[in-house]
């Protein structure tokens, strides 16, 4: 399955870095601190391009087969997150452009779904004790290092899941790969099991159906 050939800003990243997100206020406390920290110009230019643009989550599939092989995703996908989002046109949206986001940044779609699960339980407006904002849970610092600095926007869906993705592929490419420790940093509390834990036991619950 093929998507927007945006990756060579993200295959740029592996080098300083900040802390993104917290989780939403009524889950477990499991959300560190976190820390804004400098980043490189080179760094700051390609996180920056790679959140530019606001094209439509449209897939590009190559041929019947992996339109069907996405259909029976998008199905399988709807069907489990029913009990968070009741309303199928809701589902539906939110599901074809986190696919969209996620395959864009060479990310798990079963690991974006069990971090968003973790983070906000599929809450779009959700706003964690310190101030992360959205389904996965974006600093508002963010907004001003590689956005346009409008804070709001990062309750727009396709926003919150395009930076989402952007920073953990960053954090992730920064660990060389290291999941526990990648999302140690997106969460804040690098080195510490929790969070880290808790979003691969709820990727482990999403990864027959998406992955």
């Amino acid at each position: 399955m093929a998507v927007e050939p945006r990756r060579q800003a993200l295959t740029r990243l592996g080098v300083l870095g900040a802390f993104a997100a917290g989780l939403w206020r009524v889950s477990p406390a499991l959300a560190g601190r976190q820390i804004e920290e400098p980043l490189s110009h080179a760094v700051r230019t390609a996180l920056s391009a790679a959140v530019a643009g606001s094209a439509p989550p449209e897939p590009v599939l190559a041929d019947a087969h992996e339109r069907q092989a996405h259909e029976q995703w998008l199905s399988a996908c709807s069907a489990r997150l029913a009990r968070f989002q009741s309303h199928p046109t809701e589902r539906q949206e939110f599901l074809q452009t986190l696919w969209y986001e996620t395959r864009r940044a060479g990310l798990s779609l079963s690991l974006v779904l069990g971090l968003v699960q973790v983070e906000s339980g599929f809450r779009k407006h959700a706003v964690s004790s310190a101030g992360a904002m959205g389904y996965m849970q974006i600093m508002p610092f963010w907004a001003r290092l590689i956005g346009d600095g409008d804070e709001a926007r990062l309750f727009h869906m396709q926003t919150n899941l395009r930076f989402g993705c952007v920073i953990l592929r960053y954090l992730l490419d920064r660990e060389a790969g290291d999941a526990f420790l990648g999302l140690g940093r997106y969460n804040g509390s690098r080195g510490q099991a929790a969070y880290p834990n808790a979003v691969m036991a709820a990727q482990r619950q999403w990864r027959q159906s998406v992955d």
